[in-house]
């Protein structure tokens, strides 16, 4: 079922064991990042994808979420080109211990589709 949530979500979502290997990545990242792989991503370094600085801020975020459970959620990124704010946000598991991470892209412009537009 949560497999079904990453999979419908419009936005990219690239998920990170804490080694920082790509563990999943959703249909919208994988078009998103066709041009750098896509789907081939599965099983690289994100740190590959990054220059030194950006992979420098990706260990400092980590390290933050590891210092306390209650370090969940990094605003890291306003794409102003794309109207969307990105954030780091931790992936823990039942006990709260941080086991990997994600890239959530919120996009702010207005939904185009019609309500309840059910395409008939």
């Amino acid at each position: 079922m949560f497999k079904s949530v990453l999979e419908q979500d419009r936005a990219a979502v690239v998920l990170c064991d804490l080694q920082h290997t790509i563990v999943y990545m959703n249909p919208a990242a994988v078009a998103r990042y066709a041009n750098r792989g896509g789907a081939a991503l599965v099983g690289k370094s994100l740190l590959d994808c990054h220059n030194a600085a950006s992979g420098a801020m990706i260990e400092k975020v980590v390290a933050w979420f590891a210092a306390d459970k209650g370090h969940n959620l990094v605003y890291t990124y306003r794409n102003v080109k794309e109207n969307k704010d990105v954030y780091m946000v931790a992936l823990r598991d039942g006990d709260g211990t941080l086991i990997g991470y994600y890239e959530k892209h919120e996009y702010r412009s207005p939904e185009t589709m019609a309500l309840y537009d059910f395409g008939d």
